[in-house]
């Protein structure tokens, strides 16, 4: 981050504190899709997990291994009677940042999203010192409210 953005956010953070009239450019969000949200990767591929190879005798016994190896059984998704995924509030703050990192400049680190509340969740975006600037900042605190909305939509608060 180059000193001037530094210089700006601490000078419009003083300059609130003092109560002078420089404030931040109110600044509108962008529209958001009506697009399931997705959940962000790790940066990460799965890794399989390893099984001990034993020597194959024969051909015939080829067969056998493979009649064993079954499909797994697919991880089953709680849901509401509405249709609404059930998902614990670190994987919603999850797919929360997720969403706010598709935004342009959003930092790519000390970002932090917290999800509180039960039948009307919410969430709260909390940033590092010198992450980003302050017009940013309250660029993605304006924006928050309208996601939220979104994803509302299509997940439920699991406690």
């Amino acid at each position: 981050m180059s000193d001037d953005v530094k210089d700006a956010g601490l000078m419009a953070m003083i300059s609130s504190i003092l109560g002078g009239n420089k404030r931040a450019e109110i600044v509108a969000p962008p529209p958001l899709t009506e697009v399931p949200p997705t959940a962000p990767t790790n940066g990460f591929e799965p890794v399989p997990a390893s099984t001990p190879e034993s020597p194959k005798p024969d051909a015939a016994s080829d067969a056998a291994p493979a009649a064993a190896k079954t499909a797994e059984p697919a991880v089953k998704v709680a849901t509401t009677p509405d249709g609404r995924q059930l998902l614990p509030a670190e994987a919603i703050a999850d797919l929360v940042l997720g969403e706010l990192r598709k935004m342009e400049d959003f930092p790519a680190t000390g970002a932090s999203v917290t999800v509180y509340g039960y039948r009307h969740w919410n969430a709260m975006i909390t940033f590092a010192p010198f992450s980003t600037s302050f017009q940013n900042a309250t660029r993605f605190r304006r924006a928050m409210p309208d996601l939220v909305v979104k994803l509302r939509r299509f997940v439920a608060l699991e406690i």
